[in-house]
């Protein structure tokens, strides 16, 4: 596997100055970055950096083991989930030509939507679905019907049980951003695809930004890949997402930029013209509901962490690829780091926090509660209390309908168990997984109204307790 860096030429992008090659501290997490490819054995990676105007972009690797060709700047990556930025991105230009209203109910685009609930197919509102809070299950995927993949997805919600009411609990929420797209479609009169692109990709000045694999496919492009007998192999069949808007986006690191550069502007594209106002740039990144049992809030699309007194607006994506775009608006720092493997979190995560650290002095506090935000994380030292709680008020099986997902807790030889693992508190209600594959990763039990435990949320993702 090749794991040397490829050092690419540095281009002028959207008229920003280019950072010299020599920059001590973008070499430094360079360094990092090679290391950790080869310790997570990562084939390829692409990260770049915007700091006061300046791009410096860098391609470590290659796009495929088997057909081996260097990350470029311009190399294509899918990203997954941060396609649900370019998602609220979208919406946020229709709510500025006065065709959608944030907190009106889905209802009045989709006349006929509906849950099994009643109750919440009145009460969800578009900004529900922006935040992760409509209250169903989220990991729900649409199947590929071509033009009417969208209509299809959300004629078949019309069983989907509730979780929490809307607006209540954050989990995230893939089926939330694909109903977002059905809206898209119904309030532009045009296809998802074609919405995409003339309500984001254009205007911002996006070229190398797509929606379809036929036009990836055309343009230097990195495969997935996963670990096999301790080698990277690349993954087959092509993993994709069928709903655009919850994790179809492809683009290259020189675009992903611009695209950051342009969530740190005023809403004024390369060419002059006005895209979205400052004001409603500034809404997204703005906290509209803090995540239960974390320390994070959602902004509109973007997921908003405080690290150093600094807000942080970040996506990330998992799919086959583990991608990170990350915005500091307060510093001006815009930070992407995309991978070409299936364990590439690992490496996000340890360069992430150390270019926080080399750029910014910026660092999270171990016992900071974290949420998810597209791409795992861990707390690989979250400080464990000396005295756990009563393990009573979690015990018990949690469901996540119409999924078969079932998280058992269980108290076994004084230890609390999540399924096969253990669990133990670091701060009231707010847990780490202590042993096994899973270690580090946050888990959250959220009390109802009442005080009694109600949900447990393990990687962002909420269960309902049985009562």
């Amino acid at each position: 596997m090749v794991i040397a860096a490829a050092l690419v030429a540095l281009t002028v992008s959207r008229g920003a100055a280019v950072a010299p090659q020599s920059d001590p501290k973008f070499e430094a997490l360079a360094a990092l970055v090679t290391k950790k490819m080869a310790e997570y054995s990562v084939p390829g990676v692409a990260v770049g950096i915007v700091k006061n105007g300046q791009v410096t972009m860098r391609g470590f690797g290659v796009t495929n083991v088997e057909y081996p060709q260097p990350i470029g700047p311009d190399t294509v990556f899918p990203i997954a989930s941060i396609s649900k930025t370019f998602a609220t991105t979208a919406i946020m230009r229709l709510v500025e030509q006065g065709k959608i209203d944030l907190n009106a109910p889905v209802r009045r685009y989709l006349p006929e939507f509906k849950v099994q609930d009643e109750a919440a197919s009145r009460d969800v509102a578009i900004w529900h679905l922006l935040t992760h809070t409509p209250g169903w299950e989220g990991q729900l995927s649409a199947d590929d019907r071509g033009t009417q993949t969208l209509a299809a997805f959300a004629e078949s919600m019309k069983d989907l049980p509730q979780l929490a009411p809307p607006g209540e609990i954050w989990s995230y929420n893939n089926a939330g951003f694909t109903l977002t797209g059905r809206i898209i479609e119904v309030v532009t009169g045009r296809p998802i695809q074609e919405a995409m692109r003339t309500l984001v990709f254009e205007p911002i000045g996006l070229t190398r930004a797509f929606t379809r694999l036929e036009e990836v496919a055309t343009y230097p492009f990195s495969v997935a890949h996963r670990t096999q007998s301790g080698a990277a192999v690349v993954t087959r069949p092509m993993t994709r997402s069928s709903s655009l808007t919850a994790g179809g986006v492809s683009i290259s690191l020189s675009d992903l930029l611009a695209y950051a550069q342009f969530h740190m502007g005023d809403g004024t594209a390369r060419g002059g013209q006005r895209v979205l106002t400052r004001q409603s740039l500034q809404q997204m990144q703005t906290p509209r509901l803090r995540k239960k049992g974390t320390d994070e809030d959602m902004g509109l699309g973007w997921h908003l962490r405080h690290v150093g007194g600094v807000t942080t607006a970040a996506h990330g994506g998992t799919l086959g690829h583990c991608l990170l775009l990350e915005l500091v608006p307060e510093r001006n720092l815009a930070l992407a780091i995309l991978t070409n493997h299936s364990d590439g979190w690992r490496l996000i995560q340890d360069v992430e926090r150390a270019a926080l650290t080399t750029l910014e002095g910026l660092s999270l506090d171990p016992a900071q509660a974290i949420g998810h935000r597209g791409v795992n994380e861990t707390m690989p030292d979250a400080p464990i209390l000396a005295k756990q709680p009563a393990p009573a008020p979690y015990v018990g099986v949690y469901r996540r309908p119409p999924t078969t997902n079932v998280n058992t807790v269980r108290e076994q030889n004084g230890e609390l168990m999540l399924d096969n693992s253990t669990i133990a508190f670091y701060a009231p209600d707010r847990a780490v997984v202590t042993s096994g594959a899973q270690r580090g990763n946050p888990v959250e039990f959220i009390r109802r109204a009442d005080g009694t435990v109600g949900w447990i949320r393990v990687v962002g993702r909420i269960a309902r307790k049985d009562n």
